[in-house]
């Protein structure tokens, strides 16, 4: 059995890889393997893989946003020589309701994508039903709608409005369950909350991303130069990642443990709830 886990960055998946000892494979050479979206040329994204229970667990880290993670996606399930038979798309994501607290994980129905004016319009991709029951037991709370931004969503008016439809924002999971489904594989959204509903982010975050949705330490060093009174909040925000992301890798581990014990008998129930 083999099982894809998507992070959008190193630090959502750090306390798992370490937990697992997920090993690095080589990536492939960027003018072969890499592809190009929105007329950016992406290199193949980082891939690890260990075994748990019996399956072959590969993670990806697509990048932060939409665009990054369409084209990781996209090579991760062309690159793979054999079928793929569970897609989590996992990582961190800020609250849109206050009941969400700091480390919560939370596994979507449904995903939508779409900007904060078309919040109500955009499109949506399903999760596995089969895959959003097993969450359930393994401890994730059920809820009905992640919406996948554009952009970091850091204003705590921007979060209230978003919540009016949806339980939690985060930059890339409708990207992928939207190419899962397309291939056929089973797929499900889980997210750990990292920021609360009612909190600005110390500044605007989107600005500290690289085109290819890595982290740069000189934009976020400018963006703390800037707003030099942020430095407190920005360290707040890295605690509670941290905090949110060690509890992601426990239900991980719980859930994955879960599915490849379940083998085939779920992935069937699973693939005919997959229209």
């Amino acid at each position: 059995m083999k099982i894809l886990v998507t992070f959008a960055l190193e630090n959502e998946f750090a306390p798992w890889r370490e937990r697992r000892g997920f090993r690095a494979e080589p990536r492939s050479k960027p003018e072969i393997a890499g592809g190009e979206v929105a007329g950016l040329k992406i290199e193949s994204p980082e891939t690890y893989s260990a075994e748990i229970s019996g399956a072959r667990v590969e993670v990806v880290l697509t990048g932060a946003g939409p665009n990054p993670a369409a084209s990781a996606i996209s090579q991760a399930i062309q690159a793979t020589p054999d079928r793929i038979n569970f897609c989590i798309s996992s990582g961190l994501a800020g609250a849109l309701r206050p009941q969400y607290r700091i480390g919560q994980v939370l596994a979507a129905r449904e995903v939508r994508s779409g900007s904060i004016e078309s919040a109500q319009r955009g499109d949506t991709a399903q999760s596995s039903e089969a895959l959003l029951s097993f969450a359930s037991e393994c401890g994730a709370t059920p809820v009905e709608k992640f919406h996948t931004a554009g952009c970091v969503i850091g204003k705590a008016a921007e979060k209230k409005y978003l919540g009016e439809s949806a339980d939690a924002v985060e930059m890339e999971s409708y990207v992928i369950l939207s190419e899962a489904r397309r291939r056929g594989v089973p797929a499900i959204a889980v997210r750990s909350i990292s920021d609360s509903a009612d909190e600005d982010l110390p500044f605007d975050m989107t600005g500290i991303f690289t085109q290819e949705g890595r982290i740069s330490m000189p934009l976020v060093l400018a963006q703390v130069a800037k707003h030099p009174q942020s430095i407190s909040a920005v360290m707040k925000l890295g605690q509670s990642a941290k905090t949110a992301a060690t509890e992601l890798a426990e239900f991980l581990d719980r859930y994955v443990e879960k599915l490849a014990a379940a083998g085939a008998d779920l992935e069937g129930k699973a693939v005919s709830a997959n229209p």
